[in-house]
């Protein structure tokens, strides 16, 4: 039992370590900046997906409780609902019932937004943030709710708590990016995927793509083609990258190298395919793990 008890308390001072409560403060509004920028500006397609052909309709996630689409206006005020409760969530007011509640509208909202057309992943991690940071205590720092219960904006308070909250958001990140390089083995390509040729021939096809449909193709991706060389070298740093992300929970040192790393591949792809992933672009998804706190002494 007692080595069970020293094994819990060294996972505790690693995984979830004493911090302050700026730390997942500064999460929370990061995030929940985010969110209101990304919904905000798509606001007007959205109600538009809303009014598309009921025949296009097809339920996935929590939306799957749905037989038929919601009336357009309903839709269009769930939607509104979710901006409302992101500006309480950003600016930290109420957060014990904002927080959950936000989660739900963010959650409900994107998985209805998906269930017309196509499926956006990339929405999933900024859901996934969002959850934690609506059930973890993110608002006792840098918010109206610790203006009002301390008179100030940085109480001095720390908790394990705190600590835990990044490491929670960052295993969330690794689990997706982990699941992403289990996939590329278990294709039809299997473990030669990383000898370049499978993401060569995906960089061609997209480009074969967008031509077809009158899009420009990425001039960089017709100019590296060639490079077979290249293309090996990011497929098997792709998958350092993403069979490797269980590790970033594990170190804040690999934490931060697996966020610049994984930035700077999604960057490239932008580069080369011009595919875009919004959330990971804008360096949000990655500041977890940059604010992940080191490990807690024994005598902390």
């Amino acid at each position: 039992m007692s080595t069970l008890r020293t094994l819990a308390h060294a996972a505790r001072r690693r995984l979830a370590p004493r911090a302050t409560a700026t730390t997942p403060a500064l999460l929370r509004i990061a995030v929940g900046g985010y969110h209101l920028w990304h919904v905000g500006r798509r606001r007007k397609l959205y109600r538009g997906v809303h009014r598309t052909d009921p025949a296009s309709f097809e339920p996935v996630g929590p939306a799957r409780v749905l037989r038929r689409p919601l009336p357009p206006v309903v839709a269009d005020r769930l939607l509104d609902a979710s901006l409302v409760t992101g500006a309480l969530f950003t600016a930290g007011i109420g957060h014990r019932v904002v927080g959950p509640l936000h989660s739900a509208l963010q959650t409900w909202n994107f998985s209805y937004r998906n269930s017309w057309s196509m499926v956006y992943h990339h929405e999933n991690n900024l859901v996934l943030h969002t959850m934690v940071l609506g059930a973890a205590p993110t608002a006792d720092a840098l918010s109206v709710d610790a203006l009002l219960r301390d008179g100030q904006l940085r109480p001095s308070r720390r908790s394990w708590m705190y600590g835990a909250t990044p490491t929670a958001m960052n295993a969330a990140v690794s689990l997706t990016y982990l699941l992403a390089g289990i996939a590329k083995f278990t294709g039809g390509a299997g473990a030669s995927w990383a000898d370049g040729a499978n993401m060569r021939g995906q960089v061609a096809f997209d480009s074969l793509r967008k031509e077809m449909l009158g899009e420009e193709s990425s001039p960089l991706g017709r100019a590296l083609y060639p490079r077979k060389e290249l293309f090996t070298l990011m497929a098997a740093t792709s998958l350092v990258v993403e069979l490797g992300a269980p590790l970033a929970v594990l170190d804040h040192r690999a934490g931060k190298l697996f966020a610049l790393g994984a930035f700077s591949m999604h960057w490239g792809i932008k580069a080369i395919m011009r595919i875009t992933f919004p959330y990971n672009l804008s360096g949000v998804l990655y500041l977890p793990f940059l604010l992940m706190p080191p490990p807690e002494s024994r005598e902390g």
